[in-house]
């Protein structure tokens, strides 16, 4: 069965898109600790990060940091945090965090942002690609 990023990738499911390519897409998060909280995840399905092949787990970091200098150019923050959980969805995802402090790491303190704030700080973030 396909996961929501399956759907998000196949363009079944919109969101919010800062950057892609042929292998990876990053997007915001519709449920963010934070403003510019952001997802990497690759676009072939994987369950568990450490089960990717070594080459593609690189390649996701490398992708997730381009975003996360993107996200620190655009949103005002001491620093981008990075987590891998991989709990709530079965496909390898890295959430990108804008930080002021470790309370929005937690996943508890969440922010809301309306469909015009989202889409604007989607293509804030794309132009600071």
């Amino acid at each position: 069965m396909s996961s929501i990023f399956t759907k998000i990738i196949s363009g079944e499911i919109p969101a919010y898109k800062v950057a892609e390519d042929d292998q990876f897409l990053a997007f915001l998060d519709i449920n963010p600790n934070a403003k510019g909280h952001t997802l990497c995840i690759p676009k072939k399905e994987v369950n568990k990060i450490f089960d990717m092949e070594e080459d593609n787990y690189l390649e996701l970091m490398k992708f997730s940091r381009k975003v996360a200098q993107a996200i620190e150019r655009t949103v005002p923050c001491k620093r981008i945090g990075m987590a891998v959980v991989g709990l709530e969805v079965p496909h390898v995802h890295v959430h990108l965090i804008p930080l002021q402090d470790m309370e929005d790491m937690r996943f508890v303190r969440k922010t809301t942002l309306s469909e015009i704030e989202f889409d604007a700080l989607a293509k804030a973030i794309q132009k600071n690609m």
